[in-house]
């Protein structure tokens, strides 16, 4: 049976009430006074002193087996899913399932709140905002948003795909696997602008040098990027898509990319 969610004022505070049916969707204030929504509180609206209360599905938190293996993947999320598990996206194995984590700092919530709406179906709850202890180094509070997709079986070929005993890795088969959408999602995830240089640095260094190689050969063999590897202070390689390559890769990428990232290939927005 569906579970669903009333909206309900009274007496100045708001109460949500689980119920089966609809049996009002108007409630008249008669006095004004202020409630304080939660974020992402999808279902309410208000005009004047009139309260509109929407009846919405509430997911449950645990789904069973069969209802687990009724989920699938579009072949573009596929594609997506490839290029953020070779950035920040992290996979969990859990028992027989995989479940993803989407993490990005309040900077950039624009962003992950365009992922939730990409991925939302595959999500029990909405996203939501963590505020840490202060840094102890620095002081200041480093917020982030945040949201979990359930633990799926669709998923386990991708957690199989890119760890190895709980290690992430670049795919040796990666050249079959990016395309055009999965290059604009890593460069969403890890990529940066350099202003002065005017290219692009994919920020690998979580990867080993074999693996960062075997990525820039990739980009070099599928799209004549010729990208080249810059090596870090701490041991670590970066990505260089340099400046006179930059035209390629924004013809390539223009429009497939999240508008509120195009500036990491140099565009406005």
């Amino acid at each position: 049976m569906l579970q669903l969610l009333l909206i309900v004022p009274l007496l100045g505070a708001l109460y949500l009430i689980d119920v089966y049916t609809l049996p009002i969707d108007l409630v008249i204030i008669s006095e004004p006074f202020n409630l304080q929504l939660p974020l992402f509180f999808p279902a309410t609206l208000f005009l004047g002193q009139v309260f509109f209360s929407f009846v919405v599905p509430i997911k449950p938190k645990r789904l069973s087996k069969a209802e687990q293996e009724q989920f699938s993947l579009s072949q573009k999320e596929k594609e997506i899913l490839v290029g953020l598990l070779l950035g920040d996206l992290h996979a969990e194995k859990r028992n027989a399932n995989t479940r993803f984590k989407f993490i990005q700092s309040t900077i950039h919530e624009e962003y992950l709140l365009d992922l939730y709406e990409l991925f939302k179906d595959f999500c029990s709850g909405n996203p939501k905002i963590q505020n840490p202890q202060p840094d102890k180094r620095t002081g200041k509070v480093y917020s982030t948003v945040r949201f979990n997709t359930y633990s799926l079986p669709c998923f386990n070929e991708f957690y199989n795909l890119f760890y190895l005993d709980g290690i992430k890795i670049v795919p040796q088969n990666i050249a079959e696997l990016l395309t055009p959408i999965g290059l604009a999602y890593l460069i969403c995830e890890d990529g940066n602008w350099n202003k002065v240089c005017r290219y692009v640095v994919l920020c690998t260094e979580s990867f080993t040098l074999a693996e960062v190689t075997l990525l820039a050969n990739t980009l070099n063999d599928k799209w004549d990027l010729k990208c080249y590897i810059n090596k870090t202070n701490n041991g670590g390689a970066r990505i260089i898509i340099p400046a006179y390559s930059v035209p390629i890769l924004q013809g390539l990428l223009k429009d497939i990319m999240p508008p509120m990232m195009l500036h990491k290939i140099g565009r406005p927005r």
